[in-house]
């Protein structure tokens, strides 16, 4: 789950991260108030949106006056920002965070994130700050610092302070660079977070350091224990699509194709998509059903996957272990009658009670199109959605 920059700042705050003065404004009026609140004689608007590269795209605005802000929020409130993260939809701006411009004398990445190789904590940082870290990577490999976190001790003091000299810092800044790194380092640890980024983390003229910017993500497994970061999630920046699965327990992935899929496990489901496109089609998403899936469980999947509306055919690949084809038939059958289902619906069942699973799809009195191995399934999914392309044509 990912949160805003104004959440994330205000969560790093708490761990001792020192941040610009700031608020938060939904309309021109508030935005001026913000300003006149925060005082000064510069502020910078900023679009709040799930996606970096804010900046190129037009999202962030440092004005001089009260006018300034007033058009900047005006512009930017309501529109769709579209960078390069969030694909050709955008992200819809809803809200601004008005924050006091900073006297920039340097720029730092920092991050924090879990590496798979190694199973800790990475911290990167760098002394190019303001780009990407991929582009870090491929423009000043030779900048980047990379330091593993021990899980049986944490971070230590003493590798923030190797982070902080291999930045080139002053020595009068080593301590509040310790400070802004291990606050970072408690954040992601004690909220269960998966990514902490600060880019730019700044040095200002006065030789303080300030987080200008901040991204948090979190493992959504973990909420159940972290309510206070639960209340922090947006719906209206996520897939739709996707929001609509998750709150029913489902696990879904929106693509680009046209081809709805409904299969359990990962890697069948994986396999199916890999299928699908060797036939010449393209998967409209990944969803998995999970292991004991009742005929409501089916249903829901039927639901989620029918609201998107670039679907024009379903596929649903079942190989039975856990879960029963009877069940998974049912739930097809109770998925036609009830949410009704327009476009050609191919139907692939294999293992535990598959011949009673066949059974109940002949005899439903339904147009369901079955196959017996996967290799079919996808070349009559792809067969039928290609039929519905050129009868719409």
């Amino acid at each position: 789950m990912d949160i805003h920059e104004y959440q994330a700042k205000e969560l790093l705050s708490g761990f001792g991260v020192p941040i610009p003065r700031g608020g938060l404004a939904y309309s021109p009026e508030q935005a001026t108030y913000r300003a006149h609140e925060i005082g000064g004689s510069k502020w910078v608007v900023k679009a709040q949106i799930h996606s970096g590269a804010r900046g190129k795209a037009g999202g962030i605005k440092v004005c001089s006056t009260e006018t300034e802000i007033w058009d900047a929020a005006d512009e930017l409130l309501g529109k769709r920002l579209v960078t390069h993260q969030t694909g050709e939809r955008g992200k819809l701006v809803s809200r601004l965070y008005i924050e006091e411009a900073t006297d920039i004398a340097q720029e730092i990445y920092l991050g924090f994130v879990m590496d798979r190789k190694s199973e800790r904590i990475m911290v990167v940082a760098s002394a190019a700050g303001g780009m990407e870290i991929e582009e870090i990577s491929e423009a000043q490999p030779d900048t980047i610092i990379r330091v593993e976190v021990d899980p049986a001790v944490g971070m230590q003091a003493f590798q923030a302070r190797e982070i902080a000299f291999g930045l080139g810092l002053g020595s009068s800044m080593i301590r509040q660079a310790v400070e802004t790194v291990m606050g970072c380092y408690r954040a992601f640890r004690d909220l269960d977070a998966t990514m902490v980024e600060i880019n730019p983390l700044v040095v200002t003229g006065d030789n303080a350091i300030v987080a200008l910017d901040a991204k948090m993500s979190f493992d959504e497994n973990a909420l159940f224990r972290r309510p206070q970061i639960a209340e922090l999630r947006d719906k209206s920046q996520e897939d739709q699509r996707e929001t609509y699965a998750s709150d029913r327990g489902l696990s879904y992935v929106g693509l680009d194709g046209n081809i709805g899929c409904i299969i359990n496990g990962a890697g069948l489901a994986m396999a199916t998509m890999d299928m699908i496109k060797l036939s010449g089609g393209e998967p409209a998403n990944f969803l998995d059903i999970g292991g004991g899936a009742s005929p409501e469980r089916v249903a829901k999947s039927f639901r989620a996957v029918l609201a998107d509306k670039n679907v024009e055919a379903i596929l649903v690949n079942i190989f039975a272990g856990i879960n029963r084809c009877d069940w998974v038939a049912e739930g097809v059958v109770k998925a036609i009658e009830e949410v009704g289902v327009e476009v050609p619906l191919i139907v692939r069942l294999a293992g535990t009670n598959v011949e009673e699973g066949r059974r109940i799809l002949d005899e439903s009195g339904h147009n369901v199109i079955t196959a017996d191995t996967l290799a079919e399934a996808a070349d009559k999914a792809v067969a039928a959605w290609q039929s519905v392309t050129k009868t719409a044509a």
